[in-house]
Protein backbone atom coordinates (compact mmCIF):
# COMPACT_ATOMS: atom_id res chain seq x y z
CA UNK A 1 0.00 0.00 0.00
CA UNK A 2 1.43 3.70 -1.21
CA UNK A 3 2.18 5.36 1.54
CA UNK A 4 -0.31 8.68 2.36
CA UNK A 5 1.43 11.58 1.85
CA UNK A 6 1.67 13.41 4.81
CA UNK A 7 -0.40 17.09 4.50
CA UNK A 8 1.83 20.31 4.32
CA UNK A 9 1.61 22.35 7.87
CA UNK A 10 0.36 25.61 7.77
CA UNK A 11 0.78 27.63 10.67
CA UNK A 12 -2.24 29.50 12.57
CA UNK A 13 -1.60 32.96 10.65
CA UNK A 14 -1.96 31.30 7.35
CA UNK A 15 -4.35 29.80 8.21
CA UNK A 16 -6.86 32.36 9.17
CA UNK A 17 -5.58 34.24 6.67
CA UNK A 18 -6.94 31.91 4.11
CA UNK A 19 -9.82 32.62 5.46
CA UNK A 20 -9.61 36.59 5.06
CA UNK A 21 -11.25 36.87 1.21
CA UNK A 22 -14.68 35.37 2.68
CA UNK A 23 -14.86 38.50 5.37
CA UNK A 24 -13.28 40.90 3.14
CA UNK A 25 -16.61 42.04 1.30
CA UNK A 26 -18.02 42.32 4.86
CA UNK A 27 -15.66 43.59 7.12
CA UNK A 28 -12.91 46.79 6.33
CA UNK A 29 -9.31 45.40 6.43
CA UNK A 30 -8.13 47.08 9.47
CA UNK A 31 -11.44 45.52 11.10
CA UNK A 32 -10.80 42.04 10.14
CA UNK A 33 -7.96 41.02 12.63
CA UNK A 34 -9.76 42.39 15.39
CA UNK A 35 -12.67 40.20 14.79
CA UNK A 36 -10.24 37.38 14.15
CA UNK A 37 -8.27 38.21 17.73
CA UNK A 38 -11.74 38.43 19.25
CA UNK A 39 -12.62 34.71 18.02
CA UNK A 40 -8.98 33.27 19.13
CA UNK A 41 -9.08 34.83 22.79
CA UNK A 42 -12.37 32.65 23.32
CA UNK A 43 -11.26 29.53 21.37
CA UNK A 44 -7.63 29.86 23.77
CA UNK A 45 -10.02 30.50 26.67
CA UNK A 46 -11.68 27.57 26.30
CA UNK A 47 -8.89 25.55 25.70
CA UNK A 48 -7.39 26.49 28.42
CA UNK A 49 -10.68 26.28 30.74
CA UNK A 50 -11.03 22.46 29.42
CA UNK A 51 -7.63 21.50 30.01
CA UNK A 52 -7.94 22.33 33.69
CA UNK A 53 -11.63 20.52 33.90
CA UNK A 54 -9.84 17.73 32.43
CA UNK A 55 -7.77 17.88 35.48
CA UNK A 56 -10.21 18.34 37.82
CA UNK A 57 -11.32 15.14 36.80
CA UNK A 58 -8.53 13.17 36.82
CA UNK A 59 -8.12 13.87 40.42
CA UNK A 60 -11.23 12.82 41.13
CA UNK A 61 -12.75 16.26 41.78
CA UNK A 62 -15.74 16.42 39.41
CA UNK A 63 -17.86 18.11 42.24
CA UNK A 64 -15.43 20.94 41.95
CA UNK A 65 -16.27 21.33 37.76
CA UNK A 66 -18.10 24.31 37.99
CA UNK A 67 -16.53 26.41 41.07
CA UNK A 68 -14.31 29.31 39.98
CA UNK A 69 -11.27 29.51 42.62
CA UNK A 70 -10.85 25.83 40.90
CA UNK A 71 -9.86 27.61 37.94
CA UNK A 72 -8.23 31.08 38.84
CA UNK A 73 -6.20 29.51 41.24
CA UNK A 74 -4.75 27.87 38.08
CA UNK A 75 -4.62 31.42 36.50
CA UNK A 76 -7.06 30.07 34.44
CA UNK A 77 -10.74 31.79 33.34
CA UNK A 78 -13.52 30.48 34.65
CA UNK A 79 -16.07 29.90 31.37
CA UNK A 80 -20.12 29.76 31.75
CA UNK A 81 -21.67 27.14 29.62
CA UNK A 82 -22.63 30.46 27.03
CA UNK A 83 -19.08 31.41 26.67
CA UNK A 84 -17.03 27.96 25.95
CA UNK A 85 -15.98 27.74 22.41
CA UNK A 86 -17.99 24.42 21.95
CA UNK A 87 -21.09 26.31 22.41
CA UNK A 88 -20.51 28.45 19.61
CA UNK A 89 -19.34 25.65 17.55
CA UNK A 90 -22.92 24.15 18.08
CA UNK A 91 -24.98 27.44 17.09
CA UNK A 92 -22.39 28.78 14.25
CA UNK A 93 -25.13 28.30 11.53
CA UNK A 94 -27.80 30.25 13.71
CA UNK A 95 -28.94 33.83 12.87
CA UNK A 96 -28.14 35.34 16.00
CA UNK A 97 -24.66 34.41 16.05
CA UNK A 98 -23.19 37.54 16.40
CA UNK A 99 -25.47 38.29 19.72
CA UNK A 100 -23.92 34.52 21.19
CA UNK A 101 -20.30 35.98 20.44
CA UNK A 102 -21.07 39.51 21.94
CA UNK A 103 -22.92 37.73 24.78
CA UNK A 104 -19.99 35.07 25.30
CA UNK A 105 -17.30 37.73 25.80
CA UNK A 106 -19.24 39.67 28.05
CA UNK A 107 -19.74 36.88 30.34
CA UNK A 108 -16.09 36.07 30.20
CA UNK A 109 -15.25 39.78 31.25
CA UNK A 110 -17.97 40.23 33.81
CA UNK A 111 -16.65 36.35 35.31
CA UNK A 112 -13.26 37.57 35.35
CA UNK A 113 -12.20 41.34 36.69
CA UNK A 114 -8.86 41.05 35.48
CA UNK A 115 -10.37 41.20 32.10
CA UNK A 116 -12.36 44.91 32.68
CA UNK A 117 -12.27 46.45 29.57
CA UNK A 118 -9.92 44.08 27.50
CA UNK A 119 -12.89 42.93 25.69
CA UNK A 120 -15.31 43.74 22.86
CA UNK A 121 -18.49 45.76 23.69
CA UNK A 122 -21.34 44.44 21.67
CA UNK A 123 -18.69 44.18 18.48
CA UNK A 124 -19.73 41.67 16.65
CA UNK A 125 -23.69 42.34 16.04
CA UNK A 126 -22.51 45.90 14.91
CA UNK A 127 -20.33 44.82 12.19
CA UNK A 128 -23.25 43.13 9.66
CA UNK A 129 -21.28 40.42 9.25
CA UNK A 130 -22.88 37.43 7.20
CA UNK A 131 -24.07 34.27 9.12
CA UNK A 132 -22.28 31.60 6.89
CA UNK A 133 -19.00 33.56 6.63
CA UNK A 134 -18.68 34.62 10.24
CA UNK A 135 -19.74 30.45 10.97
CA UNK A 136 -17.34 29.65 8.42
CA UNK A 137 -14.31 31.13 10.31
CA UNK A 138 -15.68 29.78 13.39
CA UNK A 139 -14.81 25.90 11.91
CA UNK A 140 -11.58 27.65 10.68
CA UNK A 141 -10.47 28.22 14.15
CA UNK A 142 -11.92 25.28 15.87
CA UNK A 143 -9.02 23.41 14.25
CA UNK A 144 -6.62 25.06 15.54
CA UNK A 145 -5.04 23.90 19.38
CA UNK A 146 -4.05 27.33 20.76
CA UNK A 147 -2.50 25.73 23.34
CA UNK A 148 -0.31 22.96 21.62
CA UNK A 149 2.58 25.11 22.00
CA UNK A 150 2.89 26.39 25.18
CA UNK A 151 6.20 28.53 23.94
CA UNK A 152 4.27 30.55 21.41
CA UNK A 153 2.07 34.23 22.10
CA UNK A 154 -0.68 33.16 19.46
CA UNK A 155 -2.46 36.68 19.94
CA UNK A 156 0.66 38.68 19.56
CA UNK A 157 1.70 36.42 16.81
CA UNK A 158 -1.46 36.47 14.69
CA UNK A 159 -1.67 40.48 15.28
CA UNK A 160 1.51 40.46 13.73
CA UNK A 161 1.09 38.73 10.81
CA UNK A 162 -2.22 41.04 9.94
CA UNK A 163 -0.82 43.86 10.49
CA UNK A 164 2.02 42.64 8.12
CA UNK A 165 -0.78 41.50 5.58
CA UNK A 166 -2.86 45.03 5.68
CA UNK A 167 0.53 47.52 6.20
CA UNK A 168 0.71 48.66 2.84
CA UNK A 169 -3.25 49.22 1.63
CA UNK A 170 -3.45 51.13 5.61
CA UNK A 171 -0.87 53.17 4.94
CA UNK A 172 0.90 52.31 8.49
CA UNK A 173 4.05 53.73 9.43
CA UNK A 174 7.10 51.49 9.92
CA UNK A 175 7.27 50.76 13.56
CA UNK A 176 3.37 49.86 14.17
CA UNK A 177 3.59 46.16 14.73
CA UNK A 178 4.09 43.63 17.27
CA UNK A 179 7.86 43.17 18.28
CA UNK A 180 9.62 39.25 16.92
CA UNK A 181 9.51 37.08 19.55
CA UNK A 182 13.60 36.68 19.20
CA UNK A 183 14.08 40.14 19.40
CA UNK A 184 12.00 40.24 22.47
CA UNK A 185 13.97 37.21 23.98
CA UNK A 186 17.54 39.18 22.89
CA UNK A 187 16.40 41.95 24.84
CA UNK A 188 15.38 40.08 27.93
CA UNK A 189 18.76 38.32 28.08
CA UNK A 190 20.65 41.25 27.87
CA UNK A 191 19.15 43.15 30.38
CA UNK A 192 17.69 40.47 32.46
CA UNK A 193 14.50 42.32 34.43
CA UNK A 194 14.36 39.80 37.46
CA UNK A 195 12.88 42.44 40.05
CA UNK A 196 11.44 45.43 39.70
CA UNK A 197 9.19 47.77 37.52
CA UNK A 198 9.03 46.83 34.12
CA UNK A 199 7.68 49.89 32.10
CA UNK A 200 7.03 49.98 27.80
CA UNK A 201 5.18 53.43 26.62
CA UNK A 202 4.19 51.73 23.46
CA UNK A 203 3.40 48.25 24.84
CA UNK A 204 1.31 47.53 21.45
CA UNK A 205 -0.21 44.05 22.30
CA UNK A 206 2.01 43.53 25.42
CA UNK A 207 4.13 41.19 23.65
CA UNK A 208 7.67 42.33 25.79
CA UNK A 209 5.86 41.93 29.16
CA UNK A 210 4.79 37.78 27.90
CA UNK A 211 8.16 37.19 27.38
CA UNK A 212 9.81 39.15 30.29
CA UNK A 213 7.57 36.87 32.34
CA UNK A 214 9.01 33.82 30.38
CA UNK A 215 12.22 34.73 30.76
CA UNK A 216 12.03 34.97 34.74
CA UNK A 217 9.90 31.59 34.39
CA UNK A 218 12.95 30.11 32.70
CA UNK A 219 15.86 31.18 34.58
CA UNK A 220 13.97 29.92 38.05
CA UNK A 221 13.18 33.63 39.14
CA UNK A 222 9.93 34.59 41.04
CA UNK A 223 7.29 36.78 38.76
CA UNK A 224 5.78 37.96 42.23
CA UNK A 225 9.26 40.28 42.48
CA UNK A 226 8.39 42.22 39.16
CA UNK A 227 5.61 44.71 38.97
CA UNK A 228 4.19 45.67 34.97
CA UNK A 229 3.24 48.99 33.54
CA UNK A 230 2.43 50.13 30.20
CA UNK A 231 0.93 52.35 28.02
CA UNK A 232 -0.68 52.09 24.60
CA UNK A 233 -2.36 54.69 22.20
CA UNK A 234 -4.70 52.77 19.90
CA UNK A 235 -8.06 51.43 21.66
CA UNK A 236 -8.43 48.36 20.02
CA UNK A 237 -4.63 47.67 20.68
CA UNK A 238 -5.18 48.72 24.50
CA UNK A 239 -7.83 46.52 24.60
CA UNK A 240 -6.00 43.57 23.15
CA UNK A 241 -2.68 44.05 25.40
CA UNK A 242 -5.30 43.24 28.41
CA UNK A 243 -6.75 40.51 26.70
CA UNK A 244 -2.92 39.42 25.98
CA UNK A 245 -2.24 39.72 29.82
CA UNK A 246 -5.22 39.06 31.37
CA UNK A 247 -5.42 35.23 29.43
CA UNK A 248 -1.99 34.41 31.18
CA UNK A 249 -2.50 35.51 34.20
CA UNK A 250 -0.14 38.74 34.35
CA UNK A 251 -1.25 41.53 36.12
CA UNK A 252 -0.44 45.22 34.61
CA UNK A 253 -1.15 48.86 35.06
CA UNK A 254 -1.58 49.88 31.22
CA UNK A 255 -3.10 53.18 32.61
CA UNK A 256 -7.04 54.01 32.91
CA UNK A 257 -7.58 54.35 29.53
CA UNK A 258 -5.81 54.25 26.30
CA UNK A 259 -4.41 57.35 25.51
CA UNK A 260 -1.18 58.88 23.99
CA UNK A 261 2.34 58.72 25.96
CA UNK A 262 3.62 62.48 25.22
CA UNK A 263 0.28 64.66 25.69
CA UNK A 264 -2.00 61.93 28.26
CA UNK A 265 0.90 60.41 30.03
CA UNK A 266 -0.81 57.54 32.52
CA UNK A 267 2.42 56.88 34.49
CA UNK A 268 4.22 60.65 35.56
CA UNK A 269 5.92 59.82 38.53
CA UNK A 270 6.48 56.39 37.72
CA UNK A 271 10.41 55.34 38.32
CA UNK A 272 10.73 52.29 36.12
CA UNK A 273 14.11 49.34 37.08
CA UNK A 274 13.55 48.00 33.77
CA UNK A 275 12.09 49.98 30.32
CA UNK A 276 11.66 47.61 27.20
CA UNK A 277 10.19 48.94 23.87
CA UNK A 278 9.77 49.50 20.30
CA UNK A 279 8.12 53.02 19.61
CA UNK A 280 6.88 53.91 15.99
CA UNK A 281 9.46 54.79 13.99
CA UNK A 282 10.26 58.08 12.55
CA UNK A 283 6.61 59.18 13.77
CA UNK A 284 6.05 62.80 12.67
CA UNK A 285 4.22 65.66 13.46
CA UNK A 286 3.74 63.75 17.20
CA UNK A 287 3.44 67.10 18.93
CA UNK A 288 2.06 70.55 17.46
CA UNK A 289 4.54 73.15 17.19
CA UNK A 290 3.61 75.14 20.75
CA UNK A 291 3.10 71.92 22.74
CA UNK A 292 5.03 69.97 25.11
CA UNK A 293 7.88 72.85 24.75
CA UNK A 294 8.27 73.15 28.64
CA UNK A 295 7.59 69.44 29.46
CA UNK A 296 9.92 68.22 32.79
CA UNK A 297 10.83 65.01 30.37
CA UNK A 298 12.99 67.01 28.52
CA UNK A 299 14.68 68.85 31.50
CA UNK A 300 18.26 69.28 30.96
CA UNK A 301 18.05 68.61 27.21
CA UNK A 302 16.89 70.41 23.87
CA UNK A 303 13.29 69.86 23.33
CA UNK A 304 12.64 67.21 20.18
CA UNK A 305 11.51 68.15 17.39
CA UNK A 306 8.10 67.99 16.13
CA UNK A 307 9.12 66.31 12.65
CA UNK A 308 10.62 63.07 14.12
CA UNK A 309 9.50 61.63 17.41
CA UNK A 310 12.25 59.18 18.08
CA UNK A 311 14.21 61.31 20.92
CA UNK A 312 11.23 62.16 22.10
CA UNK A 313 10.60 58.47 22.97
CA UNK A 314 14.23 58.04 24.42
CA UNK A 315 13.85 61.18 26.42
CA UNK A 316 10.56 59.99 27.48
CA UNK A 317 12.01 56.45 28.77
CA UNK A 318 15.30 58.50 30.45
CA UNK A 319 12.71 60.54 32.70
CA UNK A 320 11.34 57.09 33.58
CA UNK A 321 14.29 55.52 34.65
CA UNK A 322 15.02 54.31 38.64
CA UNK A 323 18.55 55.40 40.03
CA UNK A 324 19.96 52.04 38.29
CA UNK A 325 17.13 51.50 35.54
CA UNK A 326 18.21 49.93 32.24
CA UNK A 327 16.65 50.96 29.04
CA UNK A 328 16.78 48.77 25.75
CA UNK A 329 14.44 49.91 23.15
CA UNK A 330 14.47 49.62 19.12
CA UNK A 331 14.83 52.91 16.90
CA UNK A 332 15.18 53.41 13.17
CA UNK A 333 19.10 53.58 12.25
CA UNK A 334 18.77 57.28 11.68
CA UNK A 335 18.94 58.12 15.12
CA UNK A 336 22.25 57.34 15.29
CA UNK A 337 23.52 60.35 13.53
CA UNK A 338 22.44 63.82 12.25
CA UNK A 339 22.74 66.97 13.54
CA UNK A 340 20.40 69.54 14.72
CA UNK A 341 18.62 69.39 18.03
CA UNK A 342 18.44 65.60 17.69
CA UNK A 343 22.18 65.85 17.57
CA UNK A 344 22.33 68.28 20.61
CA UNK A 345 20.21 65.53 22.70
CA UNK A 346 22.73 62.80 21.68
CA UNK A 347 25.73 64.18 22.74
CA UNK A 348 24.46 65.01 25.98
CA UNK A 349 22.92 61.45 26.54
CA UNK A 350 26.57 60.35 25.81
CA UNK A 351 28.21 63.35 27.95
CA UNK A 352 25.73 62.23 30.91
CA UNK A 353 27.00 58.11 30.84
CA UNK A 354 23.70 57.12 29.35
CA UNK A 355 24.34 55.20 26.38
CA UNK A 356 25.97 51.45 27.51
CA UNK A 357 25.28 49.79 24.16
CA UNK A 358 23.90 50.22 20.48
CA UNK A 359 23.54 47.03 18.61
CA UNK A 360 22.70 47.26 15.02
CA UNK A 361 20.36 44.31 13.68
CA UNK A 362 20.21 42.73 10.96
CA UNK A 363 17.54 43.64 7.49
CA UNK A 364 14.35 41.73 7.35
CA UNK A 365 13.25 40.57 10.81
CA UNK A 366 10.16 42.52 10.88
CA UNK A 367 6.82 41.46 8.73
CA UNK A 368 6.01 45.44 7.70
CA UNK A 369 9.84 46.95 7.15
CA UNK A 370 13.14 45.40 5.80
CA UNK A 371 14.98 47.97 7.21
CA UNK A 372 18.25 47.31 9.42
CA UNK A 373 16.90 48.76 12.84
CA UNK A 374 19.34 49.95 16.06
CA UNK A 375 18.84 47.83 19.73
CA UNK A 376 19.77 51.27 22.15
CA UNK A 377 20.86 50.47 25.94
CA UNK A 378 20.83 53.12 28.21
CA UNK A 379 22.26 52.52 31.78
CA UNK A 380 21.70 55.17 34.47
CA UNK A 381 24.54 52.88 36.70
CA UNK A 382 27.31 52.14 34.61
CA UNK A 383 30.00 52.70 36.91
CA UNK A 384 31.45 49.50 39.34
CA UNK A 385 29.28 48.00 41.24
CA UNK A 386 27.59 44.49 42.59
CA UNK A 387 24.12 43.16 42.89
CA UNK A 388 22.39 40.34 43.52
CA UNK A 389 20.34 38.71 41.10
CA UNK A 390 18.10 36.14 41.22
CA UNK A 391 20.28 34.41 44.16
CA UNK A 392 23.75 35.49 42.64
CA UNK A 393 26.14 38.11 42.64
CA UNK A 394 27.08 39.85 40.21
CA UNK A 395 29.98 42.22 39.57
CA UNK A 396 30.45 45.13 37.15
CA UNK A 397 33.28 46.93 36.13
CA UNK A 398 33.06 50.39 35.77
CA UNK A 399 32.08 51.62 31.89
CA UNK A 400 30.96 55.14 32.29
CA UNK A 401 33.33 56.28 29.93
CA UNK A 402 32.74 53.58 27.02
CA UNK A 403 30.23 52.79 25.03
CA UNK A 404 30.14 48.87 23.37
CA UNK A 405 29.19 48.65 19.77
CA UNK A 406 27.80 45.75 18.09
CA UNK A 407 27.13 44.86 14.19
CA UNK A 408 24.51 41.55 14.30
CA UNK A 409 23.96 41.74 10.71
CA UNK A 410 25.93 38.40 9.93
CA UNK A 411 23.78 37.20 12.19
CA UNK A 412 20.10 35.16 12.21
CA UNK A 413 18.55 32.27 10.47
CA UNK A 414 15.95 32.04 7.99
CA UNK A 415 12.13 32.44 9.22
CA UNK A 416 9.41 31.82 6.86
CA UNK A 417 11.36 32.42 3.62
CA UNK A 418 12.09 35.30 3.22
CA UNK A 419 12.26 36.94 7.05
CA UNK A 420 15.44 36.65 9.32
CA UNK A 421 15.07 35.80 12.96
CA UNK A 422 17.90 35.06 16.16
CA UNK A 423 18.72 31.60 17.05
CA UNK A 424 19.09 30.31 20.17
CA UNK A 425 23.11 30.35 19.14
CA UNK A 426 23.17 34.02 18.49
CA UNK A 427 21.35 35.37 21.21
CA UNK A 428 23.98 33.53 23.46
CA UNK A 429 26.62 34.87 21.85
CA UNK A 430 25.31 38.40 21.91
CA UNK A 431 24.04 38.35 25.43
CA UNK A 432 27.50 36.73 26.57
CA UNK A 433 29.38 39.09 24.86
CA UNK A 434 27.54 42.20 26.32
CA UNK A 435 27.53 40.49 29.62
CA UNK A 436 30.93 39.79 29.67
CA UNK A 437 31.91 43.04 28.46
CA UNK A 438 30.37 44.45 31.87
CA UNK A 439 31.96 42.36 33.78
CA UNK A 440 35.39 41.91 32.13
CA UNK A 441 37.62 43.13 34.56
CA UNK A 442 36.77 40.37 36.86
CA UNK A 443 36.53 37.32 34.38
CA UNK A 444 39.57 38.93 31.19
CA UNK A 445 36.56 37.13 27.73
CA UNK A 446 36.00 40.30 26.40
CA UNK A 447 37.49 41.49 23.53
CA UNK A 448 37.15 43.46 20.18
CA UNK A 449 36.04 41.37 17.26
CA UNK A 450 36.69 42.38 14.06
CA UNK A 451 33.03 42.51 12.46
CA UNK A 452 30.95 42.19 15.43
CA UNK A 453 31.73 44.23 18.45
CA UNK A 454 34.04 47.02 19.52
CA UNK A 455 34.38 49.22 23.00
CA UNK A 456 34.75 52.73 21.91
CA UNK A 457 36.11 55.03 24.54
CA UNK A 458 33.78 58.68 25.37
CA UNK A 459 36.86 60.45 23.56
CA UNK A 460 35.98 58.23 20.38
CA UNK A 461 33.02 59.04 20.55
CA UNK A 462 33.40 62.45 20.63
CA UNK A 463 36.67 62.60 17.57
CA UNK A 464 33.48 60.99 15.55
CA UNK A 465 31.60 64.05 16.27
CA UNK A 466 29.16 61.70 18.24
CA UNK A 467 28.08 59.58 15.65
CA UNK A 468 26.19 56.36 17.41
CA UNK A 469 27.32 53.99 13.77
CA UNK A 470 28.63 50.50 14.86
CA UNK A 471 30.84 50.58 11.39
CA UNK A 472 32.71 53.77 12.27
CA UNK A 473 34.05 51.91 15.53
CA UNK A 474 33.48 48.01 14.44
CA UNK A 475 37.00 47.19 12.21
CA UNK A 476 35.80 45.65 9.18
CA UNK A 477 38.03 43.34 7.29
CA UNK A 478 35.95 41.69 4.42
CA UNK A 479 33.23 44.07 4.30
CA UNK A 480 33.31 47.35 2.92
CA UNK A 481 31.26 49.42 5.84
CA UNK A 482 32.01 52.97 4.37
CA UNK A 483 28.44 53.24 3.02
CA UNK A 484 25.23 54.24 4.85
CA UNK A 485 23.80 50.82 4.76
CA UNK A 486 19.60 52.06 5.12
CA UNK A 487 20.98 54.37 1.80
CA UNK A 488 21.67 51.63 -0.27
CA UNK A 489 19.04 49.59 0.79
CA UNK A 490 16.71 53.10 -1.08
CA UNK A 491 19.28 52.85 -3.81
CA UNK A 492 18.79 49.42 -4.38
CA UNK A 493 14.98 49.61 -4.37
CA UNK A 494 14.95 52.24 -6.67
CA UNK A 495 16.94 50.45 -9.28
CA UNK A 496 14.80 47.46 -9.03
CA UNK A 497 11.85 49.49 -9.81
CA UNK A 498 13.51 51.20 -12.92
CA UNK A 499 14.60 47.48 -13.69
CA UNK A 500 10.77 46.68 -13.87
CA UNK A 501 9.40 49.59 -15.86
CA UNK A 502 11.28 47.96 -18.49
CA UNK A 503 10.14 46.08 -21.23
CA UNK A 504 12.90 44.32 -21.81
CA UNK A 505 15.30 43.50 -18.87
CA UNK A 506 18.02 40.52 -18.13
CA UNK A 507 17.20 37.69 -15.52
CA UNK A 508 20.75 38.21 -13.91
CA UNK A 509 19.90 41.98 -13.64
CA UNK A 510 16.62 41.20 -11.22
CA UNK A 511 18.72 38.40 -10.26
CA UNK A 512 21.41 40.79 -8.63
CA UNK A 513 19.54 43.02 -7.26
CA UNK A 514 17.03 40.89 -5.67
CA UNK A 515 20.50 39.24 -4.13
CA UNK A 516 21.70 42.35 -2.68
CA UNK A 517 18.23 43.49 -1.14
CA UNK A 518 18.62 40.35 1.07
CA UNK A 519 16.54 37.67 -1.09
CA UNK A 520 17.66 34.87 -2.25
CA UNK A 521 15.16 33.95 -5.20
CA UNK A 522 15.03 32.08 -8.83
CA UNK A 523 13.23 33.40 -11.66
Amino acid sequence: MAKKKEAKQVSVEQTLWDNADSLRGNVESSEYKHVVLGLIFLKFASDKFEERRNELIEEGKEKYLEMVEFYTMKNVFYLPENSRWAFLVENAKQDNLPILIDDALTTVEKNNPSLKGALPDNYYSRLGLEIAKLGSLIDKINDIDTIKDKDQDIIGRVYEYFLSKFALKEGKGKGEFYTPKSIVNLIAEMIEPYKGIIYDPCCGSGGMFVQSYKFIQAHHGNTKDVSIYGQEFTATTYKLAKMNLAIRGISANLGDFAANTFSSDQHKDLKADYIMANPPFNQKQWRADTELIDDPRWAGYEVPPTGNANYAWILNMVSKLSENGVAAFLLANGALSGGGDEYKIRRKLIENNLVEAILVLPQNMFYTTNISVTLWILNRNKKAHTIEQNGRLKKYRNRQDEILFMDLRELGIPFEKKYIQFSDDDIEKITSTYHHWQQSDYNKTYENEPEFCYSATLAEVAAKDYSLVPSKYIEFVNRDENIDFDEKMTVLQAEFAELLKEEEHSKQDLLTVFKELGYAIEL
